[in-house]
């Protein structure tokens, strides 16, 4: 139901408007968005989008950081226009509701360590191992011995770590057992390509921009057509965020996503190495299995509650 509304705006803009986004005359009055949002979303698409944006249209962009959440509720408090962010709004959080999530392209979370470490491929039982504190050496991933260096997004509702947890743990709250903590993916990132021992996980479209190794998950690199066609496994979508409501930019922010989905605008995005949204919607259905694999997972893990203990000790005294 959460994508629904997407496509419905995707669809119509794009039916509505065929040629919207790309047409030389159609330029407006000189208007400034101010975007902010994750640094993944910045580095994947919005800096070359805004670029060509401007030059149809001159409307200029303001571009800031501070990471999905941001993306998310400086929207939401009329403090930008226009925002990114890496992870779907929290249910049930004030600070986020009535914020419309565009889904522009397709992200993929990936394992980092720096170029010289040996090991090449992981699969999600080490991986879950290793953030749960189970597997501290690089010995026991076929590497040599020497403690692993794990770094982790501060907090739990990050881009990174909040899909994360959901992908692979089904449980948002899970808790991360990190060698050390940073406020934002991009000096995550920086610390893997400086740290020989260090492990940490980010999005594709901007740890594949910095000098480190991208280990294999399960046996699959995370390459172009892997994560296109649906062979690679932890998928997320790319959104734009803004106020649908009320908003004296409105109709600007729309013109603007029917470009980021034109045919311009998703050459520009495979251009980046990433994967336009509209490229790969059966993305959708990998995601969604994955949350419900892993909730399953979850599920099949926890303490059994008082009452259903009781009942499956009644039964198993009644068939002895």
């Amino acid at each position: 139901m959460r994508l629904s509304l997407s496509y419905i705006l995707i669809f119509f803009v794009l039916l509505v408007r065929p040629t919207i986004g790309i047409a030389q005359n159609e330029r407006t009055p000189a208007t400034t968005l101010h975007w902010a949002g994750c640094g993944i979303t910045k580095k994947a698409f919005m800096q070359e989008l805004a670029a060509a944006y401007e030059k149809h249209f001159g409307v200029h962009f303001v571009l800031e950081g501070g990471g999905a959440t941001k993306g998310i509720r400086r929207v939401h408090n009329r403090e930008v226009d226009i925002g990114g962010s890496c992870r779907n709004k929290i249910p049930g959080v004030p600070e986020e509701r009535g914020v419309r999530m565009s889904p522009v392209a397709w992200d993929a979370l990936v394992v980092m360590v720096h170029p010289d470490n040996p090991v090449d491929d992981i699969d999600l039982d080490q991986l879950k191992a290793i953030f749960e504190g189970r597997i501290t050496n690089w010995k026991a991933l076929g590497g040599p011995d020497h403690p692993i260096e794990l770094l982790v997004r501060q907090g739990k509702i990050s881009g990174v770590g909040r899909t994360l947890r959901l992908l692979v743990w089904g449980d948002p709250d899970q808790p991360f057992k990190g060698t050390e903590t940073f406020p934002s993916s991009g000096p995550l990132e920086k610390a893997v390509e400086q740290r020989p021992w260090a492990l940490g996980v980010s999005g594709i479209s901007s740890a594949r921009k910095r000098k480190v190794k991208l280990l294999s998950l399960e046996g699959m690199a995370p390459t172009y057509e892997n994560i296109r066609k649906g062979d690679y496994l932890l998928y997320r979508p790319l959104y734009i965020t803004y106020l649908p409501n009320r908003n004296p930019k409105i109709k600007e922010i729309r013109r603007f996503i029917a470009f980021a989905h034109s045919i311009e605008g998703r050459r520009i995005i495979r251009e980046q190495g990433v994967v336009p949204y509209l490229d790969a919607t059966h993305l959708t259905r990998k995601e969604q299995e994955q949350w419900q694999t892993a909730r399953r997972m979850a599920e099949s893990n926890r303490p059994l509650e008082k009452s259903e203990r009781n009942k499956r000790r009644k039964k198993t005294t009644t068939k002895e």
